[in-house]
């Protein structure tokens, strides 16, 4: 549900703006709307506000690059200094924590160098001898690919330098590193010929550049002989200087936010010499803490509240409060989307409800549904205990509270999944089949479905029967892997929900038409309604085009109800045809929008097909072998569902969710606008007096 929203105009002396200003980050409810016009000045400050801003500023920025420096999480809270030290605590940190990480930058490069080029440099200055002193002799060093081929270098270098040049070269690793020696007139020309055998000069970086083949040996030699304990050494340091300043640097950092937030609050608002001016909006529920936070001043600070003109303001942030079932769908399946339009529909319950039905509906096997459950309360009980998660695949972390999130979404799709495989009668496809724990009742079926004229057992039936039919202890209801007879059954089934949400996002655009007084998108929604109800009518009379002539059938009601739903469309198109004249194309791809819906029933189809064969695999083993049978059969069949299920998993979460996104929002107009998040004024540092914690 989208919480309504109230308008307020603050207007305070300029004198009490600080105070004010504090007390609305204490309150945490205002979320701020820039003032871009009037008699008042607005945008960047001047004069001595300025001056103060840019010194804020410089002081958060050199706070942040010492954390960030630090490399440290948020530690333990500690207490604030007072303003006036502010400056000295981040200088105290900042000076040793940037020498050493220059430092261990340096190092970490020096490090990087020898891994890079160490036995290169090492092989050459055992190549070269002495002659990297030598004044008359150049040295070009340089390294031979695999495919490369010395040769070619020798005869550029023969064709250019004649006989003033000697060539050497030597394996290391999987390449061949060299040097040509020649006189130091003739570098230039040895250079050349190394160009013309498209090679290149060897030239190490950083400060190793300039150095002798023997010095830059012995510097490598060095590095690698002590360069990790001197890294571990000044990692060290840098875990005594986070222990040193880090809790009382994050308290200085955030006051700092605050401050900087006091003048980008001023920034925003209006004002003169003697007053200033700011709007903004605040929930209707949070009304009381922002009249609580204001009425303490009296008479300095005057405000106004009114209702959103959700017509006209497009700028109306958006904050949604649903129930506790609904609340973890909206953190993480609606985290993907954007945030509804103020005023307009939030699908979020929506697809709290169906989203984990269709998932249960596409896997529907108890077993499946018991390993997404202990996944499940793996994710709670981690978030019971504080701990997040670093996911490598996804290269994320995720806090307690995501992971609370996620743990009761995953319980909710393990539970329809459960459901949904009793009624299929699949256990990791069909294991409890094969133990006669689930069966085909044919007298069950036809008594549930037989009305669709379909019959299970015999002359219909005589193979399934011979195969599988028989007896056992729960019976299958849903039958979808007897797919000769259950196939058109279990379409049409999962069709039903596709005619109930386009029709249902249809109606919504009507709605919503009709509350905003659009009369272009209230006719759209009716004629798009009318004739998405006749094309579906249509299917099902004419029985998927098998037999037109019953659409002349003018007893039937439901042949008026489809020739009703085309007049409707005819209509509404005739109000919008100046405006949306491609609207009949569209009606036909609404149609298909109905028909995406048949992927409930495929993609399911297609993972009990497969769990059903990796079952069937393992079972074909036990019944050839015996008891070692057994062990192979649970080990093979083990290995493929694991992998099947990590190769369909993600389509079959993501499927249910395009179904939501496209086919359903669509028609809404949910996906065409959106509202910016409702984001208020908050302090970060702890409420203060003086610049001292209370």
């Amino acid at each position: 549900m989208i919480i309504p929203m109230q308008q307020v105009v603050i207007a305070m002396r300029t004198r009490e703006s600080e105070r004010v200003i504090t007390a609305l980050q204490d309150a945490g409810v205002l979320h701020l709307k820039p003032i871009t016009e009037g008699p008042l000045n607005t945008g960047s400050l001047a004069g001595q506000d300025a001056a103060s801003r840019r010194e804020d500023e410089r002081l958060l920025a050199r706070a942040e690059s010492t954390i960030a420096e630090l490399g440290a999480y948020r530690p333990a809270p500690a207490g604030l200094p007072a303003e006036s030290e502010w400056a000295a605590v981040v200088e105290a940190a900042a000076a040793p924590v940037t020498a050493l990480a220059r430092e261990r930058q340096d190092l970490q490069a020096d490090l990087d160098v020898e891994r890079s080029y160490g036995d290169a440099i090492r092989a050459l200055a055992r190549m070269v001898g002495g002659l990297d002193r030598s004044r008359r002799v150049a040295l070009v060093p340089f390294v031979l690919a695999p495919t490369d081929d010395a040769a070619t270098l020798d005869a550029a270098l023969r064709e250019t330098l004649a006989e003033r040049y000697t060539l050497a070269t030597e394996t290391v690793g999987n390449n061949r590193v060299g040097v040509i020696a020649t006189l130091r007139g003739d570098r230039d020309a040895a250079r050349a010929a190394l160009s013309k055998a498209r090679l290149g000069e060897l030239r190490l970086p950083g400060r190793f550049d300039s150095l002798p083949l023997g010095d830059a040996a012995r510097e490598m030699d060095q590095i690698r002989q002590t360069g990790d304990r001197r890294l571990q050494a000044l990692n060290g340091q840098r875990d005594q200087l986070t222990t040193q300043h880090a809790p009382v640097l994050y308290a200085v950092r955030d006051a700092l936010k605050d401050r900087v937030a006091i003048h980008d609050v001023r920034a925003v608002s209006a004002r003169g010499k003697y007053s200033m001016v700011m709007q903004g909006y605040v929930p209707q529920d949070r009304v009381p803490a922002l009249q609580g936070a204001l009425g303490a001043f009296g008479d300095a600070v005057s405000f106004e509240l009114h209702p959103v003109d959700e017509h006209h303001d497009h700028a109306v942030p958006v904050t949604l409060k649903n129930s506790s079932y609904v609340e973890p769908f909206q953190k993480t399946v609606m985290g993907m989307m954007s945030l509804p339009k103020y005023g307009t529909f939030d699908p979020t319950w929506v697809v709290a409800w169906f989203f984990p039905f269709f998932f249960g509906i596409i896997m529907a096997d108890i077993g499946y549904g018991l390993l997404f459950l202990a996944l499940g309360m793996w994710l709670l009980g981690k978030a019971r205990r504080g701990e997040g998660w670093n996911v490598p695949l996804l290269g994320s972390y995720l806090s307690p509270d995501t992971l609370r999130n996620l743990g009761f979404v995953t319980n909710v799709m393990a539970a329809w999944t459960i459901v949904w495989g009793f009624l299929t009668g699949e256990f990791f496809g069909t294991l409890l089949e094969h133990m006669h724990v689930f069966y085909m009742n044919n007298e069950l079926l036809n008594s549930l479905w037989g009305w669709t004229g379909v019959h299970f057992g015999g002359a219909h039936g005589a193979a399934e029967d011979a195969a599988h039919h028989g007896s056992g202890l729960i019976p299958i209801v849903f039958p979808r892997l007897d797919t000769e007879n259950f196939a058109n059954i279990a379409l049409v089934f999962a069709l039903l929900f596709g005619i109930l949400q386009v029709l249902w996002g249809w109606a919504i655009r009507i709605q919503q038409g009709r509350k905003h007084g659009d009369s272009l998108h209230f006719w759209e929604g009716i004629a798009m309604f009318g004739g998405i109800a006749a094309l579906i009518l249509l299917a099902f009379i004419s029985k998927a085009a098998q037999d037109f002539g019953a659409l002349a059938n003018f007893s039937d009601p439901r042949v008026w109800l489809m020739i009703l739903g085309f007049l409707t469309f005819i209509v509404g198109y005739l109000r919008v045809i100046g405006k949306l004249p491609l609207l009949p194309v569209e009606l036909m791809s609404q149609g298909g929008s109905v028909v995406s819906y048949a992927r409930i029933f495929a993609v399911g189809l297609v993972s009990a097909i497969l769990a059903k064969l990796c079952t069937d695999l393992g079972w074909a083993m036990y019944e050839q072998i015996g008891v070692l049978g057994i062990i192979l059969g649970v080990v093979i069949g083990a290995l493929l569902h694991v992998f099947v299920l990590a190769l369909t998993l993600i389509g079959h979460v993501l499927q249910p969710i395009r179904l939501h996104m496209v086919e359903f929002l669509n028609p809404t107009g949910f996906n065409n606008e959106s509202s910016p998040a409702y984001n208020p004024l908050r302090r970060l540092s702890p409420a203060q007096s003086a610049g001292q914690v209370k």
